[in-house]
């Protein structure tokens, strides 16, 4: 079961930024059950000198295999010790990998787990002996027992740098919304930058025309809304430059029309002749603008406000 819409976008997300550097498998399972690794990363041997501009995800990448399981909201004690499994799990596979090729797998070369949560509570830590390691990591990452191969990164404790900004647009509330705003400001020609962007564009789509959506689906949605109106943009651009504004500015509005019908058919079961009235004046504002009205508002405050 995948904690979808978030889990969708951060394997993505994750699964673009570490393409280049290596082999990157998501939804991967590992015996004992069938168990899904959200992603799982094993390093190409001339990864390095690209991985310097993820930063610490990059780091990260080039240790060796890496779990990567991202969360929405912190895990519980349970969900954490299901990561481990899964760790122990490609851990054991790897070394009988090993021996049947009669070769000798050293410690430091296993997998690693690496746990994302937006937030980590002090009782999460203590109750794994989670400890920070300030001389040689950045604050926010978590160390278990060496033995464990595992750390936690509490992505709103990470330093808002450079660095942190791909772990950042995985977080909640205003850390995310500010590893937006500085996504957005990346030069035009970042190649990670147009690619992510590109990421944020469909997904929204998709999810926008999604029948159910939690809380927890419209804070990201609202929090993307800054990388999704940037990649709209430039999608308007490019397609200005090919010589195809008007097509382009044509798929754009029945894309949006679409989006404003299935929110207020989720709202109110269906769009009736008043609600397209509605539809129409809600297409003069931005996507930023008409979300939160047809999420928030009644039936009979939409019409009262849209009425002339």
């Amino acid at each position: 079961m995948t904690r979808k819409p978030h889990d969708q976008f951060a394997k993505q997300f994750l699964e673009e930024l570490l393409s280049p550097l290596g082999k990157v498998e998501v939804n991967k399972e590992v015996i004992d059950e069938a168990r899904q690794v959200d992603v799982l990363f094993s390093p190409a041997p001339t990864s390095s000198a690209q991985a310097q501009s993820l930063g610490l995800l990059g780091r990260i990448a080039v240790l060796n295999t890496a779990l990567l399981e991202p969360f929405r909201n912190q895990p519980s004690k349970t969900e954490v010790r299901n990561c481990l499994l899964k760790l122990l799990t490609v851990i054991a596979d790897s070394q009988r990998q090993a021996k049947r090729e009669n070769a000798t797998l050293a410690e430091d070369n296993l997998a690693r787990l690496w746990i994302l949560s937006p937030s980590v509570s002090p009782g999460l830590l203590s109750s794994f002996d989670a400890k920070l390691k300030l001389k040689n990591w950045l604050s926010g990452v978590y160390f278990l027992s060496d033995s464990l191969r595992t750390a936690i990164i509490a992505i709103n404790e990470l330093p808002v740098t450079e660095e942190t900004l791909w772990f950042r647009l995985l977080g909640r509330g205003t850390v995310q919304q500010q590893a937006v705003q500085e996504l957005v400001a990346l030069p035009p020609e970042n190649l990670v930058r147009r690619n992510v962007l590109e990421i944020v564009y469909k997904w929204r789509i998709n999810v926008m025309t999604q029948q159910e959506l939690t809380e927890d689906d419209r804070e990201l949605m609202m929090n993307l809304t800054q990388a999704y109106e940037e990649a709209r943009a430039q999608a308007v651009q490019e397609g200005v430059q090919q010589g195809l504004q008007q097509g382009l500015q044509q798929g754009l509005q029945q894309e949006r029309r679409q989006v404003v019908e299935n929110l207020l058919k989720y709202r109110f079961g269906s769009v009736d002749e008043e609600l397209m009235r509605v539809v129409e004046s809600l297409l003069q504002l931005s996507p930023e603008e008409f979300t939160p009205l047809c999420l928030q508002l009644s039936r009979e405050e939409l019409l009262a406000r849209f009425s002339q």
